[in-house]
């Protein structure tokens, strides 16, 4: 894995000075507290997979231009803004194992930098001066709210069902990472066929990282992951290992989960011994093996483009998402 990841740091290394310039440029000169809520969750240990792969997608498809890696920051300052809304909705307590910012900032501060950030990822989308990028920001802004209401209304639903899930990390996470691929092939003004193919890219690949992140709540080391492992658990989230798992349970130990799962406080030994069902009844191997074909699919997708250094690192990232410990 190690050397997986190495290989995409190697690739990306020349791009990523100029994102985190553009990051902060397209920040100032606004007031300072949102220089500083913005910092704090965009500057505290973030990948920027989705402004690399805007960038990368827009490089396939043969872009020369020099508004690649502006627009780019778009990407992740919606990226952070769902991250602020989301924690301060879920109620975390902490974020890649730091304390969340309205815990700093407040409530009110925090909700207003979010809207800050979304309009200013469609203020950068404006300046492209293409209708159809901004229109697929919108489109995706729109869509990650959808997600997120989606979820809260299924808080603790355990009759919530695989396809539904999909629809709600599809919202949730994927469309952001498609919309992000998508925009790198409109950038560059590609034909359809390749605008399509990198939006399926992303969606794949999408989909595939958010069951990662899924499977990683009840199997990763809580100080690699930067959070208290089963926080999904506590905060009331059904996703596809728990629900695999009911599906297949002996009445008794479906029972027993329900029962954890609906309790007011989880303790550890319950947690613990759901994590064990989840995993006895193949929820873990279940979602691991939906996870893989999907970044299959999303490997797939670059069948159209020419073999190069950029599709290479493409192909890799679908690799990466499987093996990824944060």
């Amino acid at each position: 894995m190690k050397a997986l990841k190495q290989r995409i740091l190697d690739a990306i290394q020349a791009d990523l000075p100029a994102i985190e310039d553009a990051l902060r440029d397209n920040l100032e000169p606004y007031l300072p507290v949102v220089s500083h809520v913005a910092d704090y969750i965009m500057f505290a240990g973030g990948k920027r997979i989705r402004p690399v792969l805007m960038v990368l997608c827009a490089r396939v498809c043969g872009y020369k231009g020099s508004y690649d890696k502006t627009l780019s920051v778009a990407f992740e300052y919606l990226h952070a803004a769902t991250l602020l809304h989301d924690d301060l909705v879920d109620g975390a307590e902490v974020r890649r194992g730091n304390p969340v910012a309205h815990g700093i900032w407040g409530n009110p501060a925090v909700v207003l930098v979010g809207d800050f950030l979304l309009a200013r990822s469609v203020s950068l989308a404006a300046r492209s001066g293409r209708m159809s990028i901004v229109e697929a920001i919108c489109r995706t802004t729109a869509e990650m709210s959808e997600g997120e209401i989606y979820q809260l209304l299924h808080k603790g639903d355990l009759t919530l069902t695989e396809s539904r899930y999909m629809d709600v990390i599809r919202r949730k996470t994927a469309c952001l990472i498609q919309t992000a691929c998508r925009v790198g092939a409109l950038l560059a003004e590609a034909p359809e066929s390749k605008v399509q193919a990198l939006d399926a890219y992303g969606y794949n690949l999408g989909c595939a990282f958010q069951i990662v992140d899924d499977v990683l709540d009840y199997t990763a080391d809580e100080k690699t992951l930067g959070k208290a492992i089963g926080t999904d658990l506590r905060e009331g989230k059904v996703t596809l290992p728990l629900i695999y798992a009911l599906g297949r349970a002996h009445p008794e130990d479906r029972d027993t989960m329900e029962a954890v799962f609906g309790a007011e406080t989880i303790t550890k030994t319950d947690l613990e011994m759901m994590i064990e069902l989840v995993k006895r009844y193949g929820g873990i191997a279940y979602a691991k093996g939906r996870a893989k074909a999907l970044a299959d699919q999303a490997r797939n997708c670059l069948d159209l483009f020419e073999p190069s250094p950029t599709r290479n690192v493409l192909e890799a990232m679908a690799e990466y998402v499987l093996v990824r410990q944060v």
